[in-house]
């Protein structure tokens, strides 16, 4: 529920203080926030299903020719001898395609736990590695190598040193959006208690039953309808334009308003635009259409322009990879894309 108010805070904008202005600010900003929310809210099934008819056929396409990839690599890899480097690129690129498809919505049961089996593998034997002991680490490290063919070295050089990069920003994304939770509780619970006190110092400014005037009395109840109307949508930010509102009124002057007033103000109009900003962010992330990170600031409208280019992007892949899994079926078309590195 929103409600229109328009409030002019101060008689003369020059009179505004530092204070002010910034509250001003918040207000406005407040209020594209609100507007971004609306057309966020209204086109979130457009853009659901839109992703679904362009992007959900091509990933299960992709994903398909990943699993057929992984197989047929995972088969070669027990069955043949390849040399040093080969094997190292051969580890990379089931690791790759392991942590890939683990997550898979595309794959059946059974290709599931195979891919589970692929994973598992590789991330025990970088669980090897990292133990400190030196003579156990080499042992187990030539008994994987003579199990299946993979050169220690060479794997955790090239291989493991992704998965540890890998590691850390996945530790570090999960650090960031735990601060990113923290904040909004706590905007939430400024939120809620701002919306309290706002409330009940409204009503006790402008209760009609305390105003002699008649005509005024019939103002002051249907503003104080539409304040509970606010309260019960808890509508913060209409509730807080209007207490300022009522506050500057009061005062007649720019210094009317105190600083605990002014803090008060920011820090509630501050929270108001975080929870804002938290239900759009909510709202972008429901969209699961790319692997990659969607645009900063990214618009509604911009929304179907993005996918759309996925899309173009997507189908080069799926192509590329179906020539490479033709190459991949036959161990000397494998030894053709070992030789130009392209695997």
């Amino acid at each position: 529920m929103s409600f229109e108010l328009k409030v002019s805070l101060l008689p003369s904008a020059e009179a505004l203080s530092p204070q002010h202005k910034k509250l001003n600010k918040l207000i406005e900003q407040i209020e594209q926030q609100k507007l971004d929310l609306d057309l966020w809210q209204n086109a979130k099934s457009e853009i659901q299903s839109y992703i679904q008819l362009k992007l959900v056929p091509i990933y299960r396409d992709l994903h398909a020719v990943y699993y057929r990839q992984l197989a047929q690599l995972w088969l070669h890899i027990q069955q043949e001898d390849f040399a040093k480097a080969d094997l190292a690129q051969l580890d990379a690129k089931l690791t790759k395609l392991a942590k890939q498809l683990k997550k898979s919505i595309y794959l059946n049961t059974a290709e599931l736990e195979k891919v589970t089996e692929v994973d598992a593998f590789y991330q025990q034997h970088h669980a090897h590695k990292q133990k400190p002991n030196k003579k156990a680490k080499s042992a187990q490290a030539e008994n994987i190598k003579a199990d299946f063919h993979i050169d220690a070295e060479q794997v955790e050089s090239e291989v493991y040193e992704e998965w540890d990069t890998e590691q850390y920003q996945r530790e570090k994304e999960e650090h960031q959006r735990k601060r990113l939770a923290q904040k909004r509780e706590q905007a939430e619970k400024l939120v809620n208690q701002s919306l309290k006190t706002v409330y009940l110092k409204i009503t006790a400014m402008i209760h009609p039953d305390r105003e002699p005037d008649e005509t005024k009395k019939a103002e002051k109840t249907q503003l104080l309808q539409v304040v509970n109307q606010a309260h019960e949508a808890q509508d913060l930010f209409y509730l807080l334009k209007l207490q300022l509102q009522l506050e500057t009124n009061k005062g007649k002057s720019p210094k009317a308003l105190s600083d605990e007033h002014l803090k008060f103000y920011q820090m509630a109009f501050e929270a108001q635009s975080q929870r804002l900003a938290s239900q759009i962010d909510d709202i972008k992330d429901s969209f699961h259409w790319s692997e990659k990170p969607k645009p900063k600031n990214m618009q509604v409208k911009d929304v179907f322009k993005v996918i759309d280019g996925d899309v173009s992007v997507l189908k080069e892949q799926v192509k590329w990879e179906k020539e490479q899994l033709k190459y991949m079926e036959k161990v000397k078309g494998l030894e053709v894309l070992l030789e130009n590195g392209v695997l």
